[in-house]
């Protein structure tokens, strides 16, 4: 978006006068407006995607409606019986490297999935949640670090605002969490941290998430093979798995490799910060929770953090973007 809008100056720059510059200026200036609504849009309907994930796992797992790997299981079957004919319909370069997913992304995918169900039984929701995405972060900004990002100082300090609210929001009722479910949610942490950021490289969204999921099956089956003695499942713990996996997880990361092309992987960690205040949000609606004023104050911490930690490098893109005087 960046290139295209100093393509548009320069093409300005060479047409002549001023008039040619205005008009070309305020043409650019609009689809950059107007690209940035829809990443905007896309960004945060993929935010609620994954916030709803998270109350459907609750509202299965919580109740124990069924067990964490036959849950992943028809979670990552039903997300690939969604995705493989979407593919076939939706026109996306093809041909490309990465077009259709890789293994590795796959393997990232199953790890995150399954060991965020299995750690999800063992460790209280608020610890849980504070493990996940401090692995998150630590990841994507690692990786972003790596391929050569430099965050600003304000996407630092907004990501420490951020990560504030939400210590403070699950404070409260903390206690010496289980060893083995530490290591299974940071595992999940790390693992969708990575599949994040190789989604940045994804030409093809629709065909890159079908390929993925279609590659997690094998390993869900050899899963569900390890713990058949163990397995069981509900009618209503299943619907809820169906629905996480076609709808939450299968079309919600489709527009999450969407919305991924147009972030660094420093913004793309930190705006899933708001995820918590979502998912918060969903338990009042749906699943009859009380408001406090922790979960207010911890909801200002959390999207202020966010916002100013986009609203910086917004701002930096629209004072190197700006036509020279």
């Amino acid at each position: 978006m960046r290139a295209s809008i100093e393509s548009a100056w320069r093409a300005a720059r060479k047409g002549g006068g001023s008039d040619g510059v205005s008009v070309s200026a305020r043409a650019s200036v609009s689809v950059s407006a107007s690209v940035t609504v829809m990443i905007a849009v896309v960004t945060l309907l993929t935010l609620i995607a994954f916030a709803a994930n998270s109350l459907l796992c609750r509202m299965a797992l919580a109740p124990e409606l069924i067990d964490p790997v036959s849950f992943t299981a028809i979670r990552l079957a039903s997300g690939a019986a969604v995705l493989v004919p979407l593919s076939t319909f939706v026109p996306e370069a093809r041909g490309e490297e990465k077009t259709a997913g890789s293994w590795r992304s796959s393997l990232a995918l199953f790890v995150y999935a399954m060991a965020f169900s299995l750690a999800y039984v063992s460790l209280e929701t608020g610890v849980g949640a504070l493990i996940l995405f401090g692995a998150v972060q630590a990841t994507m900004i690692a990786g972003g670090l790596l391929s050569g990002e430099r965050p600003r100082l304000a996407e630092w300090l907004g990501l420490l605002v951020a990560m504030g609210g939400l210590v403070y929001l699950v404070l409260p009722g903390m206690t010496a969490p289980d060893p083995v479910g530490v290591a299974l949610m940071l595992a999940s942490g790390v693992g969708w941290g990575i599949y994040s950021v190789r989604g940045k490289g994804s030409v093809a969204p629709v065909a890159a998430t079908a390929g993925n999921f279609v590659r997690t099956v094998p390993l869900a089956l050899l899963g569900v093979a390890i713990a058949w003695a163990s397995l069981h499942a509900e009618r209503r713990g299943a619907i809820l798995a169906l629905a996480s996996g076609a709808v939450t997880s299968g079309l919600g990361y489709v527009l999450w490799y969407v919305a991924l092309r147009s972030l660094t992987s420093t913004r793309a960690a930190i705006v899933q910060l708001a995820v918590p205040v979502f998912a918060a949000a969903g338990g009042i609606a749906f699943l009859a929770e009380e408001p406090t004023m922790r979960l207010g104050v911890s909801s200002v911490l959390i999207l202020g953090g966010v916002a100013a930690a986009i609203l910086a490098r917004r701002g930096d893109e629209a004072c190197e973007d700006g036509p020279e005087r």
